[in-house]
């Protein structure tokens, strides 16, 4: 069979005087510690420290990359072994659905999941032979004996990675009984949790009601009042800083900001408690809140972090027979200069606000974020992000951005990912890639050997620390 395994000059120049230098930069950055200051890993996963699931469980059914190329294709999500929201049956048996991704492993041809997977497999579980339909049970058998071993618990593959720093992400309902666990226990992983209230801000959640109630019952604050529901997100706020968050994430669908007076929201608010809010008044009061946590972002020195852009669950049929989630997420086109000028406008010249921006709108790169960035000392750039973590698109970002906002206006990288195995991939992808981009600046004499070093180990390990406030994490 033919055997597989990650080339190591992956990812640099076809050009030989800059493959070179980029090898020279890459060992500067290669076993560093990763930094992960933002991303969706389940925290019982390291509480518990039990196996992982089958190969399927663990590499195809959770991941919406995955699933929405074999989706495109045709491959129905029930033989996916996606449960789904009726109970109707569903594969069951993992090895058929391993067989189902091997048929089709020639789509992820060129994608960044091939890569990160493929990386994965060699590096992590130790699989040489190529995947395809023929070797499909030789490596479910791989992996399969490889997840009953010690030496691949999560708590073990965390100390393998070398993560020194790992955020994952809560609602402000959530107990964070998980993360006492792991403070609790004998191990010393540095796993925190991250503040996000959307479930609590946006009115047009079905749930949104109860949610505020719920939100009351746990901070024993009046939520049926605007004043009080205020005093609830900030408590909130306070636990999650007690349990080691350093940062806040807001998923709306727009950037819209605004500055409403304290009469105002409380109306929108109370609006929204009674099923009178219609779409117009629910992005309002989401525009308001976003300068609300910028407010309280500067009272508690909380990172801020604004993942807008999406179209959630563009397809209703997959949403409702297997819930949101599934790969039906679209980008959109997303404005920011208008949009976030009312919050920049109230917060932008404040040294205690650091304001994360992400897009998923390439066009605003260059014509509204990296300037945005590029003046504003609150406001820095996320990295290339969901659609955008790619080889390509993050060349695309440096290009982009380098010019007008600089290496030291963007935070370095983080992998958002909930596919724990994937991280120390996705985060050797992005260091290739920066040191591809500063190999090409030296071999063009813009930038000086030693300082592309120095910028290297900063995007891969001191911006990340700097920003989300992790450690000294000194940087110029």
């Amino acid at each position: 069979m033919p055997e597989a395994g990650p080339h190591p000059d992956r990812l640099f120049p076809s050009d030989p005087l800059q493959r070179r230098l980029a090898r020279e930069l890459y060992g500067h950055v290669r076993d560093l510690p990763l930094i992960c200051p933002h991303g969706h890993v389940d925290p019982a996963l390291m509480a518990h420290n039990k196996p992982f699931g089958n190969p399927a469980e663990l590499l195809v059914v959770p991941d919406h990359y995955v699933l929405r190329m074999l989706y495109s294709r045709g491959v129905a999500l029930e033989d996916l072994g996606v449960p789904s929201r009726d109970g109707a049956p569903v594969e069951g048996d993992p090895r058929a659905i391993w067989r189902r991704l091997a048929e089709h492993w020639h789509l992820f041809r060129g994608t960044p999941s091939r890569l990160w997977l493929e990386q994965e497999l060699h590096e992590v579980f130790g699989v040489t032979t190529r995947l395809s339909a023929a070797t499909a049970d030789e490596v479910y058998d791989q992996l399969e004996d490889c997840l009953g071993r010690d030496a691949f618990l999560p708590r073990a593959l965390f100390d393998r990675f070398n993560i020194e720093f790992l955020a994952t992400t809560e609602s402000p309902l959530d107990s964070l009984e998980h993360h006492r666990a792991i403070r609790d226990s004998d191990w010393a992983g540095n796993v925190v949790t991250t503040f996000r209230p959307d479930d609590v801000v946006d009115m047009e959640r079905h749930d949104w009601a109860s949610a505020v109630g719920r939100l009351g019952e746990v901070t024993g604050c009046d939520t049926a009042t605007y004043g009080g529901y205020l005093d609830a997100l900030r408590s909130r706020r306070a636990f999650f800083a007690s349990n080691g968050a350093t940062a806040t994430d807001h998923g709306h669908p727009t950037a819209a900001t605004l500055d409403l007076d304290g009469a105002d929201a409380a109306r929108l608010f109370e609006a929204g408690l009674r099923g009178r809010a219609d779409a117009a008044a629910a992005e309002r009061f989401r525009a308001h809140m976003l300068t609300e946590f910028a407010r309280m972002s500067c009272e508690d020195g909380l990172v801020m972090q604004l993942h807008p852009g999406s179209l959630r669950d563009h397809n209703p049929r997959v949403l409702a027979r297997f819930g949101p989630d599934m790969g039906a997420d679209i980008p959109m086109p997303t404005d920011y200069v208008r949009a976030l000028r009312p919050l920049l406008n109230r917060f932008g010249n404040e040294p205690r606000l650091t304001l994360v921006v992400f897009t998923l709108d390439e066009s605003a790169y260059a014509r509204e974020l990296a300037p945005l960035a590029g003046h504003y000392p609150a406001m820095v750039l996320g990295p290339a992000w969901w659609f955008h973590d790619s080889p390509e698109g993050m060349r695309r970002f440096r290009e982009l951005t380098t010019e007008t906002a600089g290496f030291y206006n963007t935070v370095g990288f983080n992998d958002d990912t909930r596919a724990f195995p994937s991280i120390a991939a996705r985060h050797d992808v992005a260091r290739r890639v920066d040191c591809a981009f500063l190999a090409r600046l030296v071999a063009e004499h813009r930038l000086p050997l030693e300082e592309a070093a120095e910028t290297a180990v900063d995007l891969a390990y001191r911006l990340p620390k700097r920003t989300y406030r992790i450690g000294d994490g000194t940087v110029a």
